[in-house]
């Protein structure tokens, strides 16, 4: 099916191990994965279990069953040097997220330009490498080095 990403979805689980996750309905206020997110699509996940420092971040698929269920098909990050965490019991937080791994990462700067993480942008506006966004105004000398993108 599709990558499918959404806010305010969240569950619970006391699903333990480095298996698939049962999860226990929508949290009040959020909506399901299965609601939010759709069965058989994929989905960025974070599970944390905070009172032992569990966590993990991933893509996993939803399946509508009973109960409903979230596999954690590929591992991003986690407290277990990013591998699947061992989840110990209690009650864990299963939430969608956007990791920051997988973003494309411009940045706004106090100026007004868009930086891309690979970019550096002096505080004399030379700009080494990456991509502007306007608004964009030059005045004076500006250096650049390297190819200048200006959207």
């Amino acid at each position: 099916m599709a990558l499918v990403i959404n806010d305010r979805v969240k569950e619970t689980s006391t699903t333990t191990g480095t298996g698939t996750f049962s999860l226990a309905g929508a949290e009040t206020g959020y909506e399901s994965f299965v609601a939010g997110i759709g069965t058989g699509n994929t989905t960025y996940y974070a599970i944390e279990l905070n009172s032992a420092g569990e966590w993990e971040v991933g893509i996993g698929t939803v399946t509508d069953a009973t109960p409903d269920t979230l596999s954690r098909d590929t591992i991003i990050t986690s407290s277990n040097s990013d591998s699947a965490v061992n989840f110990s019991a209690g009650t864990k937080n299963v939430f969608c997220t956007l990791p920051a791994k997988r973003t494309v990462s411009p940045v706004m700067t106090a100026t007004g330009f868009v930086v891309t993480h690979a970019s550096t942008l002096d505080e004399d506006q030379t700009l080494d490498s990456g991509v502007l966004a306007g608004p964009v105004t030059i005045t004076g000398t500006q250096t650049v080095t390297g190819t200048l993108v200006i959207i």
